[in-house]
């Protein structure tokens, strides 16, 4: 009986490892909205523009809950495939990812105004332009 009781050690450690986890990106998201509160509030105190406060504020918050919603997704991934890999288990965590990446790219075309596979493509084209040389790479189709 001691492999089955080594099992069951695994799953709590696990259970705990994922529990600390997520407490850890619940933390970040909590303590992330009250910096980043703080300092909109600190921004409107001295007399900054409302405007800029603001935008700064959401790309604060946007930052906070992004990181939080890294860690959240860490957690269900090493939940569901260290203790139950059942098929049921892998089919509402990939659920789960699918929703939360959704987020996160909502997030981040909130916080950068553009989607995260742009970047590299916006800035070639802002060089090109700058320098006066054709854009190197493929061509857009169309």
């Amino acid at each position: 009986m001691p492999s089955s009781l080594t099992a069951i050690q695994f799953a709590r450690a696990v259970e705990w490892l994922v529990r600390a986890i997520e407490i850890g990106g619940i933390a970040i998201i909590v303590v992330g909205a009250l910096v980043a509160t703080g300092l909109f509030a600190l921004h409107l105190a001295r007399g900054h523009a409302f405007d800029g406060a603001y935008h700064d504020y959401r790309l604060n918050l946007g930052r906070a809950i992004l990181l939080g919603l890294e860690f959240l997704v860490a957690a269900d991934i090493i939940g569901t495939v260290a203790v139950d890999p059942t098929f049921t288990s892998l089919g509402v965590l990939a659920l789960i990812v699918v929703i939360r990446t959704f987020l996160s790219f909502s997030l981040e075309v909130e916080i950068n105004g553009r989607w995260p596979w742009a970047a590299g493509a916006r800035e070639a084209s802002a060089v090109d332009r700058a320098s006066g040389e054709p854009p190197r790479g493929p061509r857009p189709v169309g």
